[in-house]
């Protein structure tokens, strides 16, 4: 129960009155389908939930932007439209299904350099190819000691929006929301050059609150 009675994202009422309206339509026709239409609203609320997280506040920690699992580690460039250059680094990747909360959160505090919006494909977001050819938004963010790092959100096979709240120059707090991806998808981080993940793929994360790396050591 304490898992439904969070706050909902405002981007989900809109989704949530057409279940509610579908739903009464189809008690209408049926008890049954009524049903139904009730157990699809209830999943729609518990989809676009939004719930308050407790994240470290030491200098340097890097936060996991997304629930989900760390589907793969591995080392690559960031994005090209960042333009960050070639040279590899550790990338983090966090794959959400449509059971995880899609509320994304800034992974460190910095000021938003670039932001780039990149339509795409819709392959499985657990496929290591959709960070390359699926619809993305990517962020560029500087750290206060002039180090940069980049988070990409990625839509997925069911996901058809992505949402991202936030502007070039702003400057943003660690676990502070910053946008969401709507049903089922993925966030990669890549960190900061030198820096490398303290998380292991499989493992659980939740967003704003598992450390993924220390960009102090």
């Amino acid at each position: 129960m304490k898992t439904l009675l969070v706050p909902t994202h405002r981007a989900g009422w809109p989704f949530i009155a057409i279940f509610a309206v579908v739903a009464t339509i189809m008690n209408i026709l049926s008890g049954g389908l009524g049903l139904v239409g009730v157990v699809l609203t209830l999943w729609c609320i518990y989809f676009f939930r939004d719930p308050d997280r407790v994240t470290p506040d030491r200098d340097g920690l890097v936060i996991s932007p997304a629930d989900g699992v760390v589907q793969l580690i591995d080392q690559a460039a960031p994005p090209e439209e960042l333009e960050m250059g070639d040279a590899k680094r550790w990338r983090v990747c966090v794959f959400m299904n449509v059971f995880n909360v899609h509320v994304n959160r800034v992974p460190i505090s910095g000021t938003l350099a670039k932001l780039s919006y990149r339509p795409g494909k819709f392959l499985n977001a657990s496929l290591d190819k959709a960070s390359e050819f699926n619809e993305r938004q990517s962020l560029a963010l500087t750290l206060p000691d002039g180090r940069d790092i980049a988070f990409v959100q990625i839509a997925g096979l069911v996901a058809r929006r992505i949402l991202c709240d936030v502007r070039e120059g702003q400057s943003v707090e660690t676990g502070e929301r910053f946008g969401m991806i709507r049903f089922g998808s993925r966030v990669d981080v890549y960190l900061p050059d030198g820096v490398e993940p303290m998380v292991s793929v499989g493992q659980t994360s939740i967003g704003g609150e598992t450390v993924i790396a220390d960009s102090s050591l």
